[in-house]
């Protein structure tokens, strides 16, 4: 399935401009194919995974929701459901819930009730994203950007894509869009995506965003060739602005010497309304996000630490009595929320910077006296 979304991610982000329509060659409608220029929309997404064998099951995810742009670098508006249920290795999975987020607050929704992010730690989480988007940008390197997309726009498909096809005129969310079509080519994909990873214009900028598997992936190659059996794409192109607006995909692995075991995905993908205003409004009726850190048995300032990176563990958490009672609460679940919640809305909100020195003291603290140095970062 990772080997599939690569080859697919590869295939959207030869991007341009120009072009479209049901009689072009698909090489060039799926060159010209972007999700640029889109501010606002709504997703949905469906995805199925059915295994045989041994550990077999069946689990359907579906997400679906509006969201909007609030400008370049900043959290976007956005109200989210996600739906999950099924079965694997004998273990049923039901799950119901969501994410709302505004300019000044956020909401999650939990089996069935909703919990309020209340502005004062939404701001401080707001703040760390904006603040680590606007680094991120500062160091990317626009010629190289610009050089990588080149690179990636001269992939001839039909290289990797067996079949390629346009099969014309198809209306979808009331746009009329261009449907392409075709069979991945495990072996050739998997040259193709490397190829492209290791040029002088892509290797520096992916880098960036961490290791790359290029030596695991080039190992198994023979591997994933022989288990891929199936890998049908089908990919719908906006005709006048040539934003993507469908994705289905079809994908069967079966592993060699596996057993009988053998594993299907689907994955269907839909924007609609794209550019349109989107409605997003808060949930009536929600409760502070602190009973349902209660009623998961989550530390705020665990989660905190996870959010930042901090590798704190089993370290952190033998700490947190310590904390708590830096923060005037107690050790024991709610209250203990309760104090971090009045300490955070007397106090003024520390700077960004401030907030990540003292998550990586506290990850790095080993008594109850380096707790309290941390604290005097906040003073």
């Amino acid at each position: 399935m990772a080997l599939a979304a690569l080859a697919l991610g590869a295939l959207l982000s030869a991007c341009g401009g120009g072009g479209g329509g049901s009689s072009e060659d698909p090489q060039k409608v799926i060159e010209n194919a972007t999700f640029e220029g889109v501010e606002s929309g709504e997703v949905h997404l469906s995805l199925n995974v059915k295994s045989e064998g041994d550990k077999g099951g069946e689990a359907k995810i579906d997400l679906s929701g509006p969201f909007q742009s609030t400008g370049k670098q900043s959290l976007p508006e956005l109200a989210l459901t996600v739906k999950a249920n099924g079965e694997a290795d004998g273990q049923s999975l039901d799950f119901d819930g969501g994410l709302t987020v505004l300019s000044d607050r956020a909401y999650i929704a939990y089996k069935g009730k909703n919990y309020e992010v209340d502005p004062t730690t939404f701001g401080f989480i707001k703040s760390g994203f904006e603040e680590a988007e606007q680094e991120g940008s500062k160091e990317s390197k626009g010629a190289e950007a610009t050089a990588c997309q080149q690179a990636a726009t001269s992939l001839d498909l039909g290289e990797f894509v067996d079949n390629l096809e346009n099969e014309g005129s198809e209306e979808v969310e009331g746009v009329e869009t261009t449907k392409l079509s075709g069979d991945l080519n495990p072996k050739s994909a998997i040259e193709a995506v490397t190829k492209l990873a290791e040029s002088p214009a892509c290797s520096s900028e992916l880098e960036a965003a961490g290791p790359l598997p290029l030596g695991e992936l080039k190992q198994q190659q023979g591997v994933l060739t022989e288990a891929i059996k199936k890998a049908h794409v089908e990919v719908y192109v906006g005709e006048s602005d040539h934003i993507v607006r469908k994705v289905v995909a079809e994908l069967s692995v079966e592993p060699k010497q596996s057993g009988g075991e053998k594993t299907d995905v689907n994955l269907e993908f839909t924007l609609g309304k794209v550019n349109e205003k989107q409605t997003i409004k808060a949930p009536a009726g929600a409760e502070p996000i602190e009973k349902l850190f209660g009623e998961l048995g989550v530390n705020p300032l665990e989660l905190l630490g996870a959010m930042e990176g901090g590798s704190g563990g089993a370290g952190i958490g033998s700490l947190l009595e310590g904390i708590s009672g830096e923060l005037g609460g107690s050790s024991s679940g709610n209250n203990s929320s309760s104090g971090v919640k009045q300490k955070l809305e007397e106090a003024e909100l520390p700077s960004v910077e401030t907030s990540k020195k003292f998550t990586k003291c506290l990850s790095e603290a080993e008594s109850a006296a380096d707790v309290q140095k941390c604290a005097t970062l906040m003073e």
